[in-house]
């Protein structure tokens, strides 16, 4: 049976990242290979250098921690979801423990999730700790314009060994042309791979019984609670707030702290509504039939904006919104698309392992 280490992100405590990371090992098993999560935790130190080669101005530095300090982490559960429900290596803190780890797979592969943006770049995601055979499952580079000239060469060379290359929105496989010549197709999050009986099996933890939105914002602006507000005014129901930020935390609305995983899908999957600026909140009211407001979370001028994710989830469902009318569409276009990434699956490991 073929072996695959896959390289992601597991430890920034991320409903979206964790529960991708999930579909993408449970879709391979199903497709009959044996699939390991590499545990890269990278160190302090390791740490530290990423941020010196990242390649990026001192102020924009600053201003990625100054951003990360102020969404803060979450604490609901991620330790206990990657122990139960994820196979994982044993833990890598830096470069050498995964060069130790990669020869013990037949096939690296990375994705998905925003592992390849240009704005943070750090080239493990890109397996360039390896020779083995390389694989990449629909990476987001996150981003609509080139990167500086530089950085546009040092990707160039980080995607050059791969075998086979797809990505995940229509922008990053136009930027990919661009840097490196290479043709990736566009395929979808690995959550979108899973059904929605499997994802509503996931769920657990008790909900509210009477109706409520639901919001989980990623970001902050005063426009995303006018839309929790107006959103709880049309349906006469109560807002729950699942807080990122401080601003959350003092919308005045009902709050729920520390939520794992699972129960993160359970208040999805019950919301009346979800409000939302996060690619995954998006991505989980179309698979598990949710009406979704979706607020934008970055000016199109930002360095890091991602909005391209969610343009490019709409673009893939067919739809420019996820309300009621809208699911025989969605439905449909999420079966077409999950057959399209599991044949491409299928198809890049059985050829990378010959």
């Amino acid at each position: 049976m073929t072996r695959i280490g896959v390289m992601t992100f597991l430890h920034n405590d991320n409903y979206g990242s964790i529960l991708q990371a999930w579909a993408l090992q449970r879709t391979l098993t199903e497709l009959g290979f044996e699939a390991e999560h590499i545990d890269y935790a990278p160190s302090r130190a390791e740490k530290l250098r990423n941020l010196i080669l990242s390649g990026n101005s001192p102020s924009l530095i600053l201003e990625g921690i100054r951003k990360r300090s102020a969404t803060g982490k979450m604490h609901g559960g991620f330790g206990e979801f990657r122990k139960e429900q994820l196979v994982l290596s044993g833990r890598c803190a830096d470069r050498a423990a995964l060069r130790r780890a990669a020869e013990q797979y037949d096939v690296l592969m990375c994705g998905s999730d925003q592992i390849w943006s240009p704005v943070w770049l750090n080239p493990a995601y890109f397996l360039d700790f390896t020779d083995r055979p390389k694989v990449a499952y629909a990476p987001s580079l996150g981003v609509k314009e080139l990167p500086e000239k530089r950085k546009q060469r040092r990707i160039a060379r980080l995607v050059q060994p791969f075998g086979s290359v797809s990505v995940r929105e229509a922008e990053g496989a136009a930027l990919l042309r661009a840097m490196a010549g290479i043709d990736a197709p566009v395929l979808p999050d690995p959550v979108m791979l899973m059904p929605q009986e499997a994802w509503r099996g996931l769920t657990s933890g008790d909900v509210p019984q009477e109706p409520y939105v639901l919001c989980y914002f990623i970001g902050d602006a005063p426009r995303y609670w006018e839309a929790a507000k107006t959103a709880g005014e049309a349906l006469d129901a109560p807002v729950r707030v699942i807080p990122r930020t401080e601003a959350a935390r003092q919308s005045g609305f009902l709050l729920e702290e520390d939520v794992p995983p699972q129960r993160w899908l359970a208040l999805i999957a019950g919301a009346a509504r979800l409000v939302t600026d996060s690619f995954h909140g998006a991505a989980f009211a179309a698979i598990l039939n949710v009406p979704c407001t979706i607020v934008r979370r970055y000016r199109e001028d930002d360095p890091e904006s991602k909005n391209s994710r969610i343009d490019q989830l709409l673009r893939s469902l067919g739809t420019d919104r996820l309300e009621q009318e809208t699911w025989p569409k969605v439905n449909e276009a999420i079966a077409r698309l999950s057959a399209e990434g599991r044949k491409w699956l299928l198809d890049a490991v059985s050829q990378a392992a010959q």
